[in-house]
């Protein structure tokens, strides 16, 4: 089950840049609180509106909705950081690009509300220990967060005769072997937006050197130039050398590749579970036309670590309605109703340990370890 297992996962997070302007915070009335998401188009925009109707048919809030697209959202909320003019409430992923508005001071602790509505019996504790809190303080909760795996097409591995699923390098390698023998890209990799590609070097390390190495990393006490930095590198550039990638990768974005595999022009892409809601949304069956295996093990005595980014909410420091901020934020987490209709619309997992497994994941039970 996925309650014992997430510790294992890393938060994949990069920062980006941003360019100070002057502005002011807007002002809203009294009852209404602000957000700002990147949860547009397939990452969920429309099932977010009905959720946020029912916090306002629940509590006389309404809520003033600012989507940004997903790419544009990491520069534009820094801009608007810098020119202080935040939202009450936006979307940020956990990990260092939280840390890095927190060390800025443009977040608002939301430890005492976290304490007066219960959210440590609501949240997993290892995600609420690994995401949520920076600097000692409690600053984010988790809408949701991912898995990434190797997700296939299934009538294309059946019809390239693969009936066993590989669990170590060696067998993954053998199986991007048999498929490419019979005319198939193994891979699909849509790395315009480069962070899909980051998928492939976090797991490599941590499938060589372990997480720790890659915690060091990421912490910057170890260097890019080290040796197991070189040895992931390697084991990558064998896969490209061998032509199991589907070509001109960097010109194709996400969804390019799902679409590839979905068409069956690619076997399988490394992508997180959120995938699964953008196939379901174009009538693909989870256990019928597609499903996932984990990314195979690559030496003796390194743990299994998982990457799986952590997709939180945060409260900006200047909010002019923060008590309807945190009230919504803790409506968003707490709500086991509204979790597991996010979970199904987005692909995300449930934090909320309340959530049944079977309803807190858009495969609805049957496509991957977390529901088996």
């Amino acid at each position: 089950m996925l309650r014992t297992k997430v510790a294992g996962i890393v938060l994949a997070s990069a920062l980006a840049a941003s360019t100070a302007f002057s502005a002011v915070v807007p002002a809203y009335a009294d009852g209404e609180v602000s957000i700002s998401h990147y949860f547009t188009g397939e990452l969920g925009r429309v099932g977010l509106e009905e959720i946020f109707k029912q916090f306002t048919a629940e509590t006389g809030v309404s809520v003033v909705d600012s989507p940004i697209g997903h790419e544009d959202f990491k520069t534009g909320i820094l801009v608007r950081a810098a020119g202080n003019s935040l939202p009450d409430v936006f979307s940020y992923w956990a990990g260092a690009r939280t840390q890095f508005v927190v060390d800025a001071g443009n977040l608002h602790s939301i430890a005492a509300m976290w304490d007066a509505n219960g959210l440590g019996d609501v949240v997993a504790k290892s995600i609420a220990d690994g995401a949520t809190l920076y600097n000692g303080d409690r600053y984010l909760v988790p809408f949701g967060y991912h898995y990434a795996g190797m997700f296939y097409n299934k009538k294309v591995m059946a019809d390239a005769g693969i009936t066993d699923l590989p669990e170590t390098w060696e067998e993954f390698v053998a199986l991007c072997d048999t498929l490419k023998a019979k005319g198939v890209t193994p891979i699909a990799l849509g790395s315009k937006n480069r962070w899909p590609a980051q998928f492939w070097f976090d797991y490599l390390v941590l499938r060589t050197a372990g997480p720790d190495y890659r915690a060091a990393l990421m912490a910057g006490t170890a260097s890019y130039a080290d040796d197991q930095v070189r040895l992931a590198m390697q084991k990558w550039k064998e896969l490209v050398d061998a032509g199991y990638f589907a070509p001109n990768a960097n010109a194709d974005d996400w969804t390019d590749a799902a679409d590839k595999v979905a068409r069956g022009d690619a076997a399988m892409t490394l992508m997180g579970t959120w995938i699964t809601g953008y196939w379901n949304g174009i009538d693909l069956k989870p256990g019928e036309d597609y499903d996932f295996f984990e990314f195979p093990k690559m030496a003796d005595g390194v743990a299994n670590a998982a990457v799986g980014p952590v997709d939180g909410l945060v409260i900006s420091g200047n909010a002019p309605n923060m008590a309807n901020a945190e009230k919504l934020i803790s409506f968003l987490v707490s709500n086991p109703e509204v979790q597991a209709k996010w979970a199904g619309i987005q692909g995300a997992l449930s934090a909320n340990v309340k959530v049944d497994p079977a309803n807190g994941h858009a495969c609805g039970g049957s496509c991957c370890w977390r529901c088996r």
